[in-house]
């Protein structure tokens, strides 16, 4: 009877060091076929690639599935991850290029861009600075109106507070045409914010 919760604490603790481990060790330990380190890195960043896709297909299953593909490419190739930037960055770029894929293949659908843009985003959002009342809203209305490359720059950089390096990253752009699209995305958002009545959150 010891011996085995003397093996359960064991694996308790097994189960705790793993959590507290970097995205990089839990990445090293996958390449190795570490299951437990695979869960570990799916609790830490499920929710957030979720989200990230969800913004972008607008279609809660398509998204789910989407961000399960990313984390079977993370199990399937974690060896060929070479650090040259966050984890949750490298996850990012998965998530586009899987979103992206499949808003081309969903071409037949004839859902045009301004159809896109009248569909409402029922995703939960961080906005610690709102109190997720009116103007919470309003706030993801007005990003909604954007184009779709000033509304990918505002997901990235307010809701995944990524640094404009790590969006370049992301995108596949230069970070001086990050800082470009982020200052006209900001000036537009705060125009549209205006118009409803709200100043100051996008300045």
């Amino acid at each position: 009877m010891q011996n085995v919760v003397a093996i359960n604490a064991a694996a308790r603790q097994g189960i705790l060091a793993a959590q507290a481990t970097s995205d990089e060790s839990l990445l090293e330990s996958i390449a190795e076929g570490g299951r437990t380190a695979m869960h570990i890195l799916y609790s830490r960043h499920h929710v957030r690639v979720y989200r990230f896709i969800l913004r972008m297909v607008r279609d809660a299953t398509t998204a789910e599935d989407l961000a399960s593909q990313v984390f079977l490419d993370v199990w399937r190739t974690a060896n060929q991850f070479q650090g040259r930037s966050q984890v949750s960055t490298w996850l990012l770029s998965i998530a586009r290029f899987k979103a992206l894929t499949a808003l081309r293949q969903r071409r037949h659908e004839d859902l045009d861009q301004e159809e896109m843009l009248e569909i409402p985003d029922d995703a939960d959002t961080p906005e610690a600075c709102l109190d997720r009342s009116s103007t919470s809203a309003i706030l993801r209305a007005c990003v909604a109106k954007l184009s779709p490359a000033h509304r990918e720059i505002i997901n990235l950089v307010y809701y995944h507070e990524k640094s404009v390096e790590e969006v370049g990253n992301i995108i596949g752009i230069p970070q001086s045409t990050v800082k470009t699209r982020m200052f006209y995305a900001r000036r537009q958002l705060a125009d549209l914010l205006k118009v409803a009545g709200i100043e100051g959150l996008a300045a």
